[in-house]
């Protein structure tokens, strides 16, 4: 993809999050797409691609009253959104559609619709048949496979799990439509309630309803809509393995190494370059996968990195830093189930200058995201810089 050809002119998410269960899922992606729609000045005619995971982008389409020329139904769990705007990018470029729509909605903690589980195929997918008759429930358990192998490698453990809760509450804080802001220690992660070897509660993502939207269009459009345009730099995506317990590597993420080498090749940066960045935190181990399969620590010292706050919020804007997660990630902020959106969204409100919790003189921003238990991966380099 030409860096810079395409780029976000509308952002916004559902009116409300948290606990919302009088909302269907199709009237959360609803809500959030006019939104998003509001904040660039577009109408749903206007729109002549969509994307949507979770949800088809049929019904969706013919919710909003679209008639698309491009859709994308792309479903590889919460990194989804990633891949839904790098795919949005290529169909914009090649002259498929012009201006795109890309939707989430979950109901997440009121489960208005909720399905089974296993993915599309239930019992009898892989997970259902391989890794479900050992006893596995969902992914706090299924996650404890790869981590308990990567803390026991690098001789590392709870406490370093730990800081990275409490750093991102420090950045919750700072966000007044944060699920939880107050403060916590690395005491309070490690006296709360056990849910699966190592994870404890405050390890793990919030579950929460909500749900968000993106609107893209060529860069030559793009200075003509209210918002300023935030650039898609470059990106990448990649999948591994449906089951956690057949990774290459417990200790790195294959889908990851590769998602993230595409985006940093294609966006011609280096490390040094990024400003901020957003990991998809469903469990506190994620950011430590994805700071050292992304390159920005070697493998084995992301905990340390993250232990002497250089991710933390009295250091962003200083040289050698690195803000991460400032939203408070799903850790904090919300996490609806697919978290890859609200990741997109706080580096659109970045580099945007609009973030409760801003980095100055941000200008490049990473948003990297994980679908199913290490399972996919997307990656996107946002600029705010014109082309």
């Amino acid at each position: 993809m030409k860096r810079k050809s395409v780029a976000v002119v509308g952002a916004a998410e559902t009116t409300q999050m948290g606990k919302i269960p009088d909302v269907s899922v199709m009237q959360l992606h609803a809500d959030a797409a006019l939104n998003a729609l509001a904040d660039c000045g577009l109408k749903p005619s206007d729109i002549d691609g969509v994307a949507t995971a979770g949800a088809s982008p049929t019904e969706l389409a013919y919710y909003l009253g679209i008639t698309p020329t491009w859709a994308d139904g792309t479903s590889v769990g919460g990194c989804s959104f990633m891949l839904h705007v790098r795919h949005a990018a290529a169909a914009i470029n090649e002259g498929l559609c012009s201006t795109v729509l890309i939707t989430h909605g979950e109901s997440g903690r009121s489960r208005v619709g909720a399905g089974g589980r296993f993915g599309g195929g239930g019992g009898s997918s892989l997970a259902g048949q391989f890794e479900a008759p050992y006893g596995s429930a969902g992914p706090p358990t299924m996650f404890t496979i790869p981590v308990l192998r990567y803390l026991k490698t690098f001789g590392l453990g709870e406490e370093d799990l730990a800081w990275v809760s409490v750093i991102q509450r420090e950045w919750a804080a700072r966000n007044p439509r944060a699920s939880f802001k107050a403060p916590i220690s690395v005491d309070d992660v490690l006296a709360s309630p056990m849910i699966a070897w190592p994870f404890r509660m405050l390890m793990c993502c919030l579950v929460t309803d909500g749900g968000g939207a993106l609107v893209l269009t060529s860069a030559e459009r793009a200075r003509d809509f209210p918002q300023k345009p935030v650039y898609i730099l470059g990106s990448g995506e990649s999948v591994e393995t449906p089951m956690v317990s057949q990774m290459q590597d417990f200790t790195s993420s294959k889908a990851f190494r590769v998602s993230g080498k595409k985006a940093f090749e294609e966006a011609g940066i280096s490390h040094g370059d990024v400003d901020h960045l957003m990991i998809y935190d469903a469990f506190a181990h994620l950011p430590l996968y994805g700071l050292e399969d992304l390159g920005f620590c070697k493998p084995g010292e992301a905990a340390a990195f993250i232990r002497e706050r250089n991710t933390a919020p009295e250091n962003a804007g200083k040289r050698g830093a690195l803000p991460l997660n400032t939203n408070g990630g799903g850790l904090s902020y919300m996490h609806s189930g697919m978290y890859g959106m609200y990741a997109l969204q706080e580096s659109v409100r970045q580099l945007r200058g609009l973030a409760p919790a801003q980095v100055p003189g941000a200008k490049i921003s990473i948003a990297h995201g994980v679908g199913g238990m290490f399972a996919a991966s997307g990656t996107i380099v946002f600029s705010n810089e014109a082309p």
